[in-house]
């Protein structure tokens, strides 16, 4: 099986990339986050694959950034009812970091807000991968605040804005990268009618 790829970046889809390696392309499906962090076509990349093989389907590459993005979508998979694009959606809004952090503090809320994940699966995925080694690194946990109860976190502008623009018909990984963009651009207090426009902007709307 196939367990890393280094080549070209010859094409990039919505949920995968064809990598160029000596004149073979592969396709490889991707998550957001990592078809983000891909170099310009043409440029070389290394991704870290997990090699899937159904009758139904026959083989099948899943690519990943790093070792613990591939290591966290193995552990994911191993849960009843977590299949590949599940696994693929809550990695794409939890790095393996941010999973084990909420998986420490029991939060199937954080987990539950990957597209496709419903409360009873996102507690599930909190059960089960309680005491389970999701990244090599230290998991950070938020500091409480001395005499008193931590208010709940303030739902990130992003997540709405992506929202919206999807219900616009824009497709959830062009709806990200725009608004992740402007975010960028327009710093972390921006407002989600200011992602929003901008947004729109960068897809020419």
């Amino acid at each position: 099986m196939i367990g890393r790829l280094r080549g070209a970046v010859a094409e990039v889809g919505e949920e995968e990339a064809l990598i160029d390696v000596m004149g073979v392309g592969y396709v490889v499906r991707c998550g957001y986050r990592t078809l983000q962090r891909l170099p310009a076509l043409g440029e070389e990349t290394l991704l870290h694959i997990e090699s899937q093989w159904s009758e139904s389907a026959g083989l099948r590459l899943y690519g990943f950034a790093t070792r613990e993005d591939r290591k966290a979508f193995v552990l994911l998979q191993a849960i009843q009812g977590v299949g590949p694009k599940a696994a693929m959606a809550v990695l794409d809004v939890l790095s393996p970091a941010e999973l084990a952090s909420a998986v420490a503090r029991e939060d199937k809320a954080a987990v539950g807000r990957a597209n496709g994940v419903g409360p009873k699966l996102a507690l599930r995925i909190v059960t089960e991968l309680k005491d389970k080694p999701i990244t090599d690194g230290p998991v950070l946990m938020a500091a409480p605040t001395s005499g008193s109860t931590a208010a709940p976190a303030k739902p990130a502008p992003t997540g709405d804005a992506v929202a919206a623009l999807m219900g616009l018909g824009v497709a959830e990984v062009n709806a990200r990268r725009v608004v992740e963009a402007a975010a960028i651009q327009l710093g972390e207090e921006a407002s989600v009618q200011a992602l929003i426009k901008a947004g729109l902007q960068e897809l020419g709307r």
